[in-house]
């Protein structure tokens, strides 16, 4: 299977810079008539797809086919681009079958549950913050 790589959320310059930096793999945009599409049809239908994949408030790169050390490799030099905060995915059998709407929703949520938790361990390292103190007793 063929890796596609897919963009959303990017200005223009911005997804020239990232295609750029994951030269040797196939980086699509992704436009906004796809967002009711199912996301194996957009994987499908990727060489076709045209127009500009900056039309979401958050910026997602969605992996198709992609094996666990390109996967970390592509990670690494898209955030070594520092474009601000994104959302990284593959896609799965399952999300295949959703509306890429559908997707960008549950990947939105996930991150922010991730933040949440990621916020509150650091708070509870620290000692500050709403938590109970279990250790005095």
């Amino acid at each position: 299977m063929k890796v596609k790589v897919f963009l959303i959320g990017f200005n223009e310059e911005e997804a020239n810079v990232v295609k750029e930096a994951l030269n040797g793999l196939s980086v699509f945009e992704v436009p906004e008539y796809c967002r009711d599409w199912i996301v194996g049809d957009v994987v499908e239908k990727a060489g076709t797809l045209s127009g500009s994949c900056y039309w979401h408030l958050r910026k997602f790169v969605i992996m198709h086919g992609v094996d666990n050390e390109t996967l970390k490799d592509a990670i690494k030099t898209v955030r070594s681009l520092d474009l601000g905060r994104i959302i990284f995915a593959t896609t799965t059998q399952t999300s295949l079958t959703w509306k890429l709407e559908d997707l960008l929703d549950e990947l939105m949520a996930e991150d922010e549950y991730f933040q949440a938790l990621r916020w509150a361990r650091e708070q509870g390292a620290r000692k500050k913050g709403p938590f109970l103190d279990l250790e005095k007793g």
